[in-house]
């Protein structure tokens, strides 16, 4: 009975970290090599993340610098960072690409948050389909013999998991929007 609490656990633990990595991706107005992280560039004919080709760093809390190793992938990064629809327009020195992050509008920064809400509800649907699949083996236990009360207090036990993964999500969706409301 202690692994179906576990395999529930892992799965909410799962949930979380998608979150976390969702939300890094959320950009708050400040420069950060973490915006990139999804962005992926073909070299020599195959997709290669960008951090794996170049040096990403934030010489201000506005401006990114991409140092590539090689020159001639300069081309290419640029081509990637249009095609990830960042609203940022990189600009190819020759050496590098530098990205300026704009300041972000009222406006934009509200749809921020609303994207950060509905990830943090994909998170939750995540939280209760390890819930639904760890209450249903209990059951199938409690059919198979296991003590009925005992099989009561497990998914009690479940709930209680659910409820505190659930306030956690909304906790680190509250810090985001903090994040990103503030000028």
């Amino acid at each position: 009975m202690e692994e179906i609490i576990e395999l529930a656990k892992m799965g909410m633990d799962a949930a979380i970290e998608h979150l976390q990595q969702e939300l890094v991706k959320v950009r708050t107005g400040k420069a950060s090599a973490s915006m990139l992280g999804g962005i992926v560039v073909s070299y020599y004919g195959s997709p290669t993340p960008l951090n794996q080709v170049s040096n990403i760093s934030a010489s201000d809390s506005r401006t990114l610098n991409i140092q590539p190793w090689e020159k001639n992938m300069l081309g290419p990064i640029e081509r990637a960072i249009f095609e990830a629809n960042l609203g940022i327009t990189p600009q190819n020195n020759g050496e590098m690409v530098i990205l300026n992050i704009p300041p972000l509008t009222e406006e934009r920064r509200k749809e921020l948050v609303k994207k950060s809400k509905s990830l943090a509800e994909d998170s939750k649907v995540g939280v209760r389909q390890a819930r639904r699949e760890a209450i249903d083996e209990i059951k199938k236990e409690v059919k198979n013999g296991y003590p009925e009360d005992a099989g009561k207090k497990k998914e009690d036990e479940i709930q209680d998991l659910t409820n505190k993964y659930t306030t956690k999500i909304d906790d680190m969706v509250k810090a985001k929007e903090a994040d990103i409301m503030k000028i």
